[in-house]
């Protein structure tokens, strides 16, 4: 009997076979391709997008770690907010500018002499309050003054620095670093400005010049 040879595969049944998974590979390999075009658009613009308050984006400068999308400070009222209704300014920033009667009230008086206020008088309806940091900073130096009330000096960025005169019951020292809104001291009363009573005397430096602190803050 004659034996039969197998028949060869036909060419549609190759052509078949090959369709079935060359064109699910090509599928595959655009995807793969979009995707990774996606992936990269997308961390290009996180890296070139500003930052926000909260990045945790950090990088070195001269072997230093520095915050480089931190939120900017802008200066808050150093007394707790919930005080502000209550409190009255005593005695105004000296401005050359402003009218009589601003200007007339911007001066201290004590021994007969004249001198102009480089800050505002902060009054809260002659009680005890608390004394907070306007910005945060680093306390340059704290200045005991039994006579004219005890101070503490601020400095912050951007060459600003905060003063705040006429406390007791200091509760930061030289060099310590504070947050904006941190309790420094209470405000108190002095002999060298007696007649205002309790109050704090509170100023802003730009570059070592007082500079009026209604530019930054609406008392």
């Amino acid at each position: 009997m004659r034996e039969e040879k197998p028949k060869a595969p036909s060419q549609k049944n190759k052509s078949a076979k090959t369709k079935s998974w060359f064109w699910p590979i090509v599928y595959s390999g655009i995807a793969i391709v979009f995707v990774g075009m996606i992936w990269g658009y997308n961390a290009f613009m996180k890296d070139d997008a500003p930052g926000f308050a909260g990045d945790a984006a950090k990088e070195t400068k001269d072997g230093l770690i520095v915050e480089t999308n931190a939120e900017k400070e802008t200066p808050k009222y150093p007394f707790t907010e919930a005080l502000l209704d209550e409190v009255a300014i005593v005695q105004d920033y000296y401005d050359v500018d402003a009218e009589e009667a601003m200007r007339e009230s911007a001066m201290l008086v004590f021994n007969q002499q004249y001198v102009t206020n480089t800050g505002v008088t902060i009054s809260v309806q002659g009680k005890t309050f608390e004394v907070v940091a306007s910005l945060s900073g680093t306390v340059e130096d704290v200045v005991l003054d039994p006579f004219k009330g005890d101070e503490i000096i601020l400095s912050h960025a951007d060459g600003l620095k905060t003063i705040y005169r006429s406390v007791s019951g200091i509760l930061v020292k030289k060099g310590e670093e504070v947050d904006q809104g941190q309790v420094l001291a209470t405000a108190a009363e002095n002999e060298w400005n007696s007649t205002v009573g309790i109050h704090l005397n509170f100023e802003i430096q730009k570059d070592g010049l007082a500079v009026n602190p209604r530019s930054y803050l609406a008392f």
